[in-house]
């Protein structure tokens, strides 16, 4: 028979729960494997905007922002500093502005020169070409259709032909190279155009050389 004693557990001994076969020791034991999983630092998972949330007038604001916060924290001398700067900063940006605006108008002008040169320069083949077309020289042929191709290309630099027979005398534009005393003039007036002048836009190339009547 088997002494009950035998059945009675040892209280000094530890008791372990289920079976002891199956428990497993700390070096037996295997990591689990799973995939990797990146823990966003930014953006709506973060706690933080997500990127490209922003207009460009947000991020000014914020900047500016920014910016006012970390002036509130400066003395009174670096705040002076901050403003000098800033005030530096606009003035050279306004001097780099008109700089551009000097160049661009500078070379505008420049434009303007070497076109007017080159225009005065074949002004007299201008000028045989009125006098070829006064006397019918053009009225047919081809020389009708190259007078009509130089005139068109003189057009396109805006060239503008002055002096006619009866405006008003004006020496900004006119050259008087006769006056005749006319009865009953009152005032001096284009008689007669002996050469033209031209005009290149508001630029007087050559003035027109007239006779003037003027009162007897």
């Amino acid at each position: 028979m088997t002494d009950p004693k035998d059945n009675v557990p040892n209280e000094d001994e530890p008791q372990v729960e289920g079976d002891a076969t199956n428990a497993a020791e700390p070096e037996d034991l295997i990591e689990a494997e799973g995939p990797d999983v990146e823990v966003p630092t930014d953006g709506p998972a973060a706690g933080g905007p997500a990127a490209n949330d922003l207009s460009p007038e947000d991020e000014a604001l914020l900047a500016d922002a920014a910016r006012g916060i970390a002036e509130d924290k400066l003395s009174t001398e670096d705040r002076d500093l901050v403003a000098e700067m800033r005030a530096d900063m606009l003035r050279a940006q306004a001097e780099l502005v008109n700089f551009r605006k000097r160049v661009e108008r500078d070379r505008e002008a420049n434009r303007e020169v070497a076109i007017a040169e080159v225009v005065r320069a074949l002004l007299p083949a201008l000028d045989d070409l009125t006098r070829a077309e006064a006397h019918g020289d053009l009225a047919e042929g081809p020389m009708q259709v190259i007078g009509q191709k130089i005139r068109g290309g003189f057009e396109k630099f805006k060239l503008v032909q002055i002096g006619e027979k009866g405006e008003s005398f004006d020496p900004n534009i006119h050259e008087a190279i006769v006056q005749l005393p006319t009865p009953g003039a009152t005032g001096q007036t284009v008689a007669d155009v002996v050469e033209p002048g031209y005009k290149l836009g508001e630029r007087v190339l050559r003035a027109a050389k007239v006779a003037v009547a003027v009162p007897a």
